[in-house]
């Protein structure tokens, strides 16, 4: 019987079409089974509105700002107004610049760049590595992984307070984990930056897919997310946000499209006049696609109803908690408690479980996608298991073998294109694995778990 009640399948709305619905994965077991994408979190997978309107521009595309011809001019004006939609889907303020990146890694690289000489960067722990790790050439605090949003903003206001000397400075905080799904209170991170004189990013890599976001209404300065986890196709992303820093900044690549006037000096040098617009940071012939791909699932998310999809989500949310709630041998990971608002995004170990293998017999047995690791979070998820950094071996390499004690987690998540049955069938799998147990011997190769092909079923 399914886990899910008539009353609630027919007050939700129905997933969103994504390519990959129809694809069949082998088991090693025998036979095919419709493949369950449990992994949104990585890559979500496009829409296929998403892919449609790709499909519809792609032999009208053309090099963008460059030529006169019709399709350079067309490619120009979907370009330029992709940039609109992006602002207007992340509620951008007058005057904020919609910059085009290739992810949120590159967004946030970025604007480490731009940063002004002296400036103190302010990073919890516990965030992704796209947010911890770009702020190489400044003065980086990291601060300890709170345990409630109250302490997350107390532990922000006390170390901006105490920060010398007095200059600008930036806090970097995430939307929402990649790691727990928890939302954190970017507004109320935001309101205490500003009271000391500081700016925030927000890394909306996870958020934005899953929840509306509003630059104005949180107040950030910038957001920044990618555009292959908003049901678009690799390769696209945006940083959106106030545009001193950024205008005032060395263009982030040196190259046509940044310039917009350049000479030769009489000694030989050369001068250049770069734009003060987000072309600045926009050097080289941009990813038109990506960029229309990206606009494209902005619109689709607002037309479908943010709303209605984050009701389904969360409905999605509470089954899968539940289910995880009655195998006494697993446990959830948190930082801010069982009840926290989180998104679409669970991390779990297994008593008894090394986490590599249970993923991998997930995909191989029941043809669920899920991601076991470290999450390219790694302080978070050590000090979530309470591991040490010397026991664990590389982001999603298993450290031991099938059977022994995992030092890595395992993540499901999903989104606005996943169907009630790939939930069920992630939860069956789970019960029955805790209580039955693989029915195929696994072994390590090149850093993976895997099914071993030369041994028979358990």
């Amino acid at each position: 019987m399914s886990v899910f009640t008539a009353a609630a399948d027919q007050s939700l709305c129905a997933p969103l079409p994504v390519l990959g619905e129809d694809v069949l994965v082998p088991l090693v077991t025998g036979g095919e089974v419709g493949y369950a994408a449990l992994d949104y979190a990585a890559s979500a997978p496009a829409l296929k509105r998403v892919w449609d309107d790709v499909a519809a521009y792609a032999p009208y595309y053309g090099s963008v700002h460059r030529g006169a011809g019709y399709l350079s001019q067309l490619s120009t004006d979907l370009f330029e107004s992709s940039r609109a939609t992006v602002a207007e889907f992340l509620g951008c303020r007058p005057g904020d610049q919609v910059v085009f990146t290739r992810s949120t890694t590159d967004s946030l690289n970025l604007l480490a760049a731009a940063l002004p000489a002296d400036c103190q960067v302010f990073v919890f722990e516990t965030e992704h590595h796209a947010s911890l790790l770009p702020w190489r050439d400044a003065r980086v605090t990291y601060l300890n992984a709170p345990r409630t949003p109250a302490q997350a903003v107390a532990t922000l206001e006390r170390a901006l307070a105490d920060r010398e000397p007095y200059g600008p400075a930036l806090v970097c905080v995430t939307g929402a984990s990649n790691v727990t799904g928890e939302l954190w209170p970017v507004k109320e991170l935001a309101a205490a930056a500003h009271a000391h004189g500081a700016r925030i990013v927000l890394d909306a890599a996870q958020l934005a897919p899953h929840h509306p976001v509003d630059i104005a209404g949180l107040d950030v300065d910038w957001a920044a997310f990618s555009g292959h986890k908003l049901y678009a196709p690799f390769g696209s992303g945006v940083l959106a946000g106030r545009s001193d820093w950024l205008r005032d900044a060395e263009p982030y690549l040196a190259g046509g499209g940044a310039s917009r006037k350049v000479a030769r000096r009489a000694d030989g040098g050369v001068d250049v006049e770069w734009h003060t617009t987000a072309a600045r940071h926009e050097a080289g012939s941009p990813n038109v696609i990506g960029v229309h791909s990206i606009a494209s699932a902005c619109k689709a998310l607002t037309e479908a109803g943010f709303d209605r999809l984050v009701a389904r989500e969360q409905h999605l949310v509470g089954e899968v908690l539940t289910g995880l709630a009655e195998v006494p041998e697993v446990k959830v990971l948190s930082l801010f408690g069982d009840d926290a608002p989180r998104v679409g995004v669970i991390s779990f170990v297994v008593e008894g479980w090394n986490s590599s293998h249970f993923a991998a017999a997930l995909s191989a047995e029941y043809g669920i996608g899920v991601r076991d690791g470290l999450f390219c979070a790694h302080p978070l998820v050590r000090t979530l298991l309470g591991s040490d950094p010397g026991e664990a071996g590389e982001c999603g390499a298993p450290e031991a073998e099938p059977g022994e004690r995992s030092l890595n987690a395992i993540r499901v998540s999903f989104g606005a294109g996943t169907p009630d049955e790939h939930i069920e069938r992630f939860l069956r799998a789970v019960r029955e694995l805790v209580s039955d147990g693989a029915r195929w011997k696994y072994r390590t190769e090149d850093g993976r778990c895997v099914p071993d092909r030369g041994a028979a079923q358990v």
